[in-house]
Formats: structure tokens, C-alpha cells, sequence
């Protein structure tokens, strides 16, 4: 993270005016065209006050674009933090969609966060939150069993943190083929994540799943049920209901959660499949015709070889 800020900020002292089609002309005399002047020459010291003053009362829209920009150089090389999330919201406010900007915004948000991760590496290493963001960095690297161990250092200090059973309960099922006793240690830490945080709709979602793979399908429209009452928005607790109502051959039932399911998220082909299979089962020929339609649609747009990213994503 630390190199690729050193690269921004490097690409940023070296950018021309000319290359940048934004800063004013040497000798101009309005303090904003000398602030991201002085700013460019590298004297962002001096810079940096006048270039604040210039964001609140630039009227032209190239030259508050060239402010913004050398606002948050200036004020990341300067260490003020606050100072660069005020540039930051500026530019995005006043110039949203532009790629230099959300480029700029992605490289100054991983600096922030690196800054503070060292900080708190340095600060508090041993506390809760320390042992739990170096679990995370760890779990990124798929170094499964270092990144448990820190997230049962964190239940250690604070048995009763939300979240962390949950996490740990997540990371022993996204280790490649968990084994059985893995598969019942994450069971009882999902388990245990509801009695410190019942409203977890994400544990009450894995231990659907967990029964439904397991064919326990009473138990999964349980968990389901409780996980879309916690979160409405949450599409796929939706479509494992009502796919656990179709296995269960509760066809009716099935159709209301699996409807709320297309219209929360309306390219996936799962959901459609399923509500197709409900209406099939339940009479109505004509819309399980549609469902199916679409979801041979859906299914060979995730196949084809041009896929987008998105798409991809979606697959």
C-alpha cells in the first residue's frame, strides 16, 4: 500500500501543467492559480492554506478541478488527514464520474487505511481489534489456520465480541474442502455468534445453508426465515427459503419469498429457476414458462465466452 501511495503521490509531483490541461499559466494572479502553482513546485507548506481558501471560492470549474486535485496531494504530503477527506469529497461532489478523481480517490482511501493499520499495528498490536485486523490481512492471503488462531486470540480477551464467531465460523468453511469436525466447529461458531448478536442475519443465512446442504430442510427454512425477517434486502437468504420450501415440496409457500428473491436481485438464474419450479408445482404453466425462459436466458449470458466483469461476478 505504502509503495503504491509513494507511486501516486510521485505521479502527481511530476504531472505538468500542460499534461494535467488544468493549471493556470505561470505569473497568473488570482491565489488560486498561485496556490496550485506553489502546490506543483512541490511548496505544498505553503501551498495548502491558500489552496482551501480556493476550493471554498473558485468559480471556475477547470480551475477548482486542478485545486481539488493538488489539495489532496498537498494535504497527504503534509499528514493533514481531515484535510484530504475534505478535497477528497469536493471533487466527487463537484466532478462525479470523472476517472482521474475515482482514481485518485482509490489510491488516497488505501493510503488512509494503510496509515491507520500501522498505527494500530505500532499502537496496539495485542488488543481486540489489532489481533483482528491481522486475522483479516492473513485470512486475504488464504493463510487459513494463522488467521483462526488470531480471531481466537480476539474471543480470548472478549468472548462476547460481535462478529468475531461469526468470522471465525467463515473462515473454517472457506478453507478448501473444510473437513467434518472444521464444518461442525464453524456450525457452533455460527451458533454461538447468535446468542452474543441475534440479529447476525449472515449466521442465521450459513446455518441455512449448512442444513440445506445437509437435506435437513425444516431446520434451513428455519434459519432462512429469521435471516430475510432480519434483512429484508438480503436476496439469497430469500432464494435458499424458497429453495427449501421446493425441496420440501411446500410449492405454494415457496412462490412469495422466491417472487421478493427475483425483484431483489433479478439476474440471478438460481432464483428464477427456483420460483419456475414453484410455479410449475403449484399450476401456473404460463408463468413458470416465463421463469424458465428467463433463466436459459440469464444461464447462457453468465456462459458466454464475453462475458463482462460483472457478469462474471454474478456467475
Amino acid at each position: 500500500m505504502a509503495l503504491a501511495g509513494a507511486l501516486l503521490w510521485g505521479y502527481f509531483a511530476l504531472l505538468s501543467p500542460a499534461q494535467s490541461g488544468k493549471a493556470p499559466a505561470a505569473g497568473a494572479a488570482s491565489s488560486a492559480e498561485q496556490a496550485v502553482s506553489l502546490a506543483q513546485s512541490g511548496r505544498c507548506k505553503e501551498a495548502l492554506p491558500l489552496l482551501k481558501q480556493a476550493r471554498l471560492h473558485a468559480t471556475d470549474r477547470e480551475l477548482k478541478r486542478s485545486v481539488g486535485l493538488a489539495g489532496v496531494r498537498c494535504a497527504m504530503v503534509a499528514a493533514q488527514l481531515d484535510a484530504a477527506e475534505d478535497f477528497l469529497r469536493f471533487l466527487n461532489r463537484e466532478f462525479p464520474h470523472d476517472p482521474e478523481v475515482l482514481y485518485l480517490s482509490v489510491h488516497t482511501y488505501s493510503d488512509l487505511s494503510s496509515r491507520a493499520a500501522a498505527e494500530l499495528a505500532t499502537t496496539a498490536p495485542d488488543s481486540a481489534q489489532g489481533h483482528e485486523l491481522h486475522a483479516e490481512s492473513l485470512e486475504t492471503q488464504a493463510k487459513w489456520d494463522e488467521a483462526a488462531q488470531q480471531y481466537r486470540l480476539v474471543l480470548q480477551q472478549d468472548p462476547h465480541l460481535p462478529g468475531i464467531h461469526f468470522r471465525l465460523g467463515r473462515l473454517l468453511l472457506s478453507k478448501p474442502n473444510p473437513s467434518p469436525a472444521e464444518a461442525e466447529e464453524a456450525k457452533k461458531e455460527m451458533q454461538q455468534e447468535l446468542e452474543v448478536d441475534p440479529s447476525n442475519a449472515g449466521a442465521e443465512y450459513v446455518l441455512g445453508e449448512m442444513a440445506r446442504q445437509s437435506q435437513e430442510w425444516d431446520e434451513a427454512i428455519q434459519h432462512f426465515s429469521r435471516a430475510a425477517k432480519i434483512d429484508a434486502g438480503f436476496g439469497d437468504a430469500f432464494v435458499g427459503l424458497g429453495a427449501s420450501l421446493v425441496s420440501a415440496k411446500r410449492f405454494t409457500d415457496a412462490v412469495p419469498p422466491l417472487e421478493t428473491a427475483v425483484s431483489l436481485e433479478p439476474r440471478n438464474p438460481n432464483a428464477h429457476y427456483q420460483l419456475a419450479v414453484a410455479y410449475s408445482r403449484s399450476g401456473r404453466k404460463e408463468d413458470a414458462d416465463r421463469e424458465f425462459d428467463v433463466h436459459k436466458r440469464l444461464t447462457r449470458e453468465l456462459e458466454a465466452p464475453g462475458a463482462t466483469a460483472s457478469q462474471q461476478v454474478q456467475k
